[in-house]
């Protein structure tokens, strides 16, 4: 079949799904934080963002089932981001954002039980973690985005009301909460995005120390003589 055939190219050009899956968030977040001021930012954030779709739909796709869940949350979030930038349309990012949030979660579940398998702590399996990670920081930009499309001024910046903002904007705060830094420059002051911003910070603290379970429970304690 096609999908079969389709599934299996992929496999064979990202033959470590994870490690690129890895590479393309990377790719994606800094291209975001570095280069959206720029006048080829446009260009630039497309194609990242079209590279991390691709190594995420790799990276689930091992099944059959699994690939075509992928490919029908890839192909609209990158066709809605087609059109807001065709028409100018607000509704379209709107789309986009939450096919791509479903999108990552489904690919942050995949990764997770990929990664506490009880097979042996592979590199793979490690670079799988981290692309895990990034992309819990980059689901929730995505869910700032659609609550401040329904409840604007839901978050301040500097004391102003925030209604529109750009991604660099709420990468920048949602790895700032996933990671419980809080810089204190943007702040929750709606109830729905205070509810967001405690379940962000609570995801990544017990992301860190579920790993580090995982990765002693790979190691047995030495046998006593």
């Amino acid at each position: 079949m096609a999908i079969d055939r389709a599934r299996t190219a992929l496999a064979q050009v990202f033959f470590q799904r994870c490690f690129y899956l890895f590479v393309a968030v990377l790719a994606l977040i800094m291209t975001v934080l570095l280069f959206e001021p720029t006048p080829h930012a446009r260009v630039l954030l497309n194609a990242a963002n079209l590279l991390v779709l691709v190594a995420a739909v790799a990276a689930i796709g091992r099944t059959r089932l699994s690939f075509v869940i992928a490919l029908l949350l890839a192909a609209p979030t990158l066709l809605f981001q087609l059109l807001a930038i065709d028409e100018g349309d607000s509704r379209f990012l709107l789309h986009s954002w939450a096919f791509g949030a479903a999108l990552y979660a489904a690919t942050v579940g995949y990764l997770l039980r990929y990664v506490f398998q009880r097979e042996v702590m592979t590199a793979d399996k490690l670079y799988g973690a981290a692309a895990a990670f990034l992309l819990l920081g980059v689901l929730w930009s995505n869910l700032y985005q659609i609550l401040l499309h329904f409840y604007p001024g839901a978050l301040h910046m500097n004391g102003a009301p925030m209604t529109l903002a750009p991604p660099s904007t709420m990468l920048y705060f949602s790895f700032v909460t996933l990671t419980a830094t809080g810089m204190s420059d943007i702040l929750p002051v709606h109830p729905a995005a205070r509810m967001l911003c405690a379940l962000e910070m609570i995801t990544g603290v017990l992301f860190i120390a579920v790993l580090i379970a995982r990765l002693a429970g790979s190691y047995p304690p030495p046998e006593r003589e």
